[in-house]
């Protein structure tokens, strides 16, 4: 059986105590961290009204980057799929 650990996790200073696996701690930790590095980031450089505004604009840059990946992932595949047709029709015209 998995062990959970009991953790605290500080986001936009607040502290959220979460039960978590031990193989998400260090995860969530990191994730954590790079959370609040993006609101001290849109805090510095940009005027915003309270964390609220700093908490949308993070979640709206990460989800933004998982969407590109999404996007590039996909490119990729089908590009592989294009060359995998285009090899497996050189073997069968050398087979032939």
């Amino acid at each position: 059986m998995e062990e959970k650990l009991k953790i605290k996790v500080s986001i936009a200073d607040r502290v959220y105590p979460m039960t978590v696996s031990s193989d998400q701690e260090q995860s969530l930790r990191l994730a954590a961290q790079k959370i609040n590095k993006t609101i001290k980031h849109f805090e510095d450089n940009y005027a915003v009204r309270d964390k609220q505004d700093v908490l949308a604009m993070s979640a709206l840059q990460f989800a933004s980057k998982i969407e590109q990946n999404q996007i590039d992932t996909n490119s990729t595949q089908i590009e592989i799929n294009h060359r995998l047709i285009s090899l497996n029709d050189e073997l069968e015209k050398y087979i032939s």
